[in-house]
């Protein structure tokens, strides 16, 4: 069987698997894209098809697998340096061995700087696999060791067929919409199938109508609602992640690192996610306005998004869109305080509208 057949679309990673398979002869690879896009997935396709045993690596029981992932926020140099006596150990039933690197993007500075001899000359029977969700924080000499494989975001037609699995019961108008709020991401699109997805979306278009249709629009009120998704959304990850810990066995002080790591890494997701779609009302109502409404994202909103319109909103709503965009960007560049940075653009959108 074709190993990366459940992996949808990512013509370009399956191409280059598929050959370094063919030829066995590249030890270290670095799966780069968006998160939610079949990274991880394909990462350990690849590794069931390099170990000959898809199900136990799938089940991360096969002896020659090693997954590495952060404690905390990063990839600290005291794993790297258990990985580098572990790369020597002969493999215990395959030809080789494969090791993991998942999250690579949080390795530190010293980790990285003590993963570079480990790719510059790993045993010809090992394997190292990084998956990033960005290549910017990793350093140009980890990244020049490593076989490039890009992933990109998936398509429409790939998330709606995702999720005719997923939620066959679908109507056709919430299916596409889902599937472009989703943006090309198999994550968000799951979460969004789930009654208390949809339920935090219809809240988040309200929170996005309120700045022009209220006129006692209350900035804090708007930025609160905002931020119970997203602890919401943490407490779920932490939840799922205790689950997890639970069945390894780590030291108490790792378990607690893990879980708060999964916990931060899911409330940062979700404030982007928000954002994302905040911005993403504002120019549906460009769209609708300019009559080009078969290009909407919010499909399922079609009748409030020409209703709105009707009012004679002007440039407000490019605008809105323009500073959204702008505070998603800086949301994913700097490590900023939520509740502030949401109550200062409410303030910012209510301007925008008069």
């Amino acid at each position: 069987m074709e190993p990366f057949a459940a992996i949808p679309e990512q013509a370009a990673a399956k191409r280059l698997l598929a050959s370094a398979l063919a030829d066995g002869d590249a030890h270290a690879f670095l799966f780069h894209g968006p998160a939610g896009v079949g990274k991880e997935a394909t990462a350990f396709a690849f590794a069931g098809a390099l170990l000959g045993d898809p199900r136990r690596v799938a089940e991360r029981t096969h002896p020659d697998l090693r997954i590495v992932e952060p404690l905390g926020d990063m990839i600290r140099i005291d794993v790297i340096r258990e990985l580098h006596h572990d790369l020597h150990l002969r493999p215990f039933e395959s030809d080789r061995r494969v090791y993991l690197l998942l999250g690579a993007h949080r390795l530190n500075d010293d980790a990285a700087g003590a993963l570079l001899k480990d790719l510059e000359e790993p045993p010809l029977y090992a394997t190292i696999v990084l998956v990033a969700d960005a290549l910017g924080p990793i350093p140009e000499t980890v990244r020049s060791r490593c076989q490039l494989v890009p992933f990109s975001r998936l398509s429409e037609r790939a998330v709606r067929a995702f999720l005719a699995e997923r939620a066959p019961d679908l109507a056709d108008v919430e299916a596409t919409a889902i599937a472009r709020v989703a943006a090309g991401r198999l994550d968000r699109a799951n979460r969004l199938i789930d009654p208390a997805g949809r339920a935090q979306r219809a809240t988040l278009i309200a929170t996005a109508r309120a700045t022009y249709l209220d006129p006692a629009f209350d900035s804090g009120a708007a930025a609160n609602t905002l931020l119970e998704a997203i602890a919401l959304r943490g407490a779920d990850a932490r939840e799922a992640e205790e689950a997890v810990v639970e069945g390894l066995d780590l030291p108490l002080r790792d378990a607690e690192q893990r879980v708060k790591r999964v916990q931060r890494g899911a409330e940062s997701e979700e404030m982007l996610a928000q954002l994302e779609e905040l911005a993403a009302w504002y120019r549906d109502l460009v769209v609708v306005a300019t009559g080009a409404e078969a290009a909407v994202v919010h499909a399922d909103y079609l009748v409030e998004l020409r209703t709105d319109v009707a009012l004679g909103l002007g440039r407000g709503p490019e605008r809105a869109a323009a500073r959204v965009r702008q505070s998603w960007r800086s949301a994913e560049t700097f490590n900023v305080n939520p509740g502030l940075w949401l109550d200062a653009l409410f303030v910012q959108l209510q301007r925008v509208f008069g």
